[in-house]
């Protein structure tokens, strides 16, 4: 094969590399096959791995992704395994059950233009800018891909079978009673598995969109836009429902409606989840990124477990779970990671998990959220700028006398009260997020805020 130079690649393919995943547009160029095999040579150079069990999402340009990929893969001595179409969580599944490097070729919540890569080292180890990813683009960029005179072998697995029972070891059952449950799979990679975990449950299923379909016909794979939750909604409201689900595009997150169709924030899930796994593990760390409420580390302090606060990503989380030997860790975006998952993220456990929490305390959900739901909060909001380091430095300038924190982007505390700026990993955005104790000083923090935005351009 050579060094690869010979590869047509992307005008500029440093683009699409971002802070712990490969994503981009396919209809632009940004991402094409040349692109992926080039990866594949280049993933055998840096992580060495003896094979990669690769999965993919349900978008057109996946399956000649994957063959891109794995030829890249084979054509230097890797072996490939073809897991097909599976959520995100299944490959990390069986890259942590079988000590193998693991791929997911998939663009989660992005439109159906988009695509991308995640990657994973044996044991659902995550590949990050500093693990990996950074001299994977070095070596695309420079074409020094590597070669060798060894063909790897091709093969496949059928693993969803497997997925299941690994996910219902970690949550019985028969720890989950008959609660009525609407499932919006968003046309995905959740509907792969969905219904054959609900078949081994008392829980009763009602599904939307559960057929995968990279078009996404309904509407866009990413419940984290409010109007996407719109049919969810609809459907809890023509029935009565214990719980809503919905689910992105590749299925690694998962989003929550109580009793009364309203929406669980990403904080409120991972306080819920962290007291109860507090319960059986006391004094555990808890990881938690930056931009949860002030709730969640309060939540693990009174639950007796130790908060560890975090940069925003799931590279960044599971480093810092293993390193900490952290039994749960959570996003505010949705992502939960669970030790006995191989410290990987999964929208399906973070359902089974809230399940058997309701399951065991009785209340409506609506009554349970209340005891861990103590601020107001902004939400994600994001603003387009010219120039990120400028802005960022204006910002900080003028809160100077204030507590300035920069783990990620720039947090300014100012007591009971906070906000974070900080560039998109996967977007060219700065992203705002702010609490307090009334809506009213919320709506205040981000007026001042977008102001010295404005200023600045």
């Amino acid at each position: 094969m050579g060094s690869g130079n010979w590869y047509l690649l992307p005008v500029n393919p440093e683009a699409v590399f971002k802070a712990y995943d490969i994503r981009g547009r396919t209809d632009t160029g940004e991402l094409d096959e040349s692109l992926y095999e080039a990866v594949g040579q280049a993933v055998a150079a840096v992580l060495a791995p003896a094979a990669v069990a690769i999965g993919r999402d349900c978008r057109a340009t996946s399956a000649p992704f994957f063959r891109a990929l794995a030829r890249g893969l084979t054509g230097s001595g890797v072996d490939v395994i073809d897991l097909g179409e599976v959520p995100t969580d299944a490959v990390y599944f069986y890259s942590g059950a079988n000590e193998v490097a693991g791929a997911v070729i998939t663009a989660s919540h992005n439109p159906p233009e988009y695509n991308g890569l995640k990657l994973c080292r044996a044991g659902a180890s995550p590949v990050g800018a500093d693990t990996g990813l950074r001299e994977i683009k070095e070596r695309v960029m420079a074409g020094t891909l590597g070669a060798s005179d060894a063909e790897g072998t091709l093969t496949s697995a059928d693993i969803i079978d497997d997925y299941v029972d690994h996910l219902l070891s970690i949550v019985p059952p028969a720890s989950v009673s008959a609660l009525s449950v609407a499932v919006d799979g968003g046309n995905g990679m959740a509907g792969v598995a969905v219904e054959k975990v609900f078949d081994r449950l008392d829980a009763s299923l009602v599904g939307l969109y559960l057929d995968p379909d990279g078009s996404f016909p309904n509407h866009p794979a990413d419940p984290m836009v409010p109007e996407n939750l719109d049919d969810l909604k609809s459907r809890m409201a023509a029935g009565r429902f214990d719980l809503g689900v919905a689910f992105d595009g590749d299925a690694d997150r998962a989003f929550f409606l109580d009793d009364k169709a309203e929406p669980l924030s990403g904080s409120t899930v991972t306080s819920l989840i962290a007291r109860s796994l507090l319960a059986y593990s006391p004094g555990a760390p808890v990881v938690h990124n930056l931009i949860t409420s002030k709730a969640v580390p309060e939540v693990i302090l009174e639950s007796g477990g130790r908060p560890i606060r975090t940069k925003v990503g799931h590279s960044f989380i599971k480093q810092v779970m293993a390193e900490s030997g952290a039994v749960f860790g959570g996003e505010h975006s949705g992502h939960y990671y669970f030790k006995d998952n191989f410290r990987a993220d999964s929208g399906m456990l973070a359902a089974l998990f809230l399940m058997r929490i309701m399951s065991e305390d009785g209340r409506a959900l609506s009554d349970m959220r209340a005891d861990v739901e103590r601020y107001e909060a902004s939400g994600e909001i994001n603003f387009a700028v010219r120039d990120v380091d400028s802005a960022l430095r204006h910002i900080a300038s003028s809160m100077a006398d204030e507590s300035v924190d920069r783990l990620d982007g720039l947090t300014i505390d100012f007591g009971d009260e906070w906000f974070n700026l900080r560039p998109s990993n996967t977007e060219p955005l700065l992203r705002l997020n702010v609490e307090a104790q009334s809506a009213e000083r919320v709506d205040e923090i981000v007026e001042k805020v977008t102001k010295l935005l404005e200023e600045v351009g």
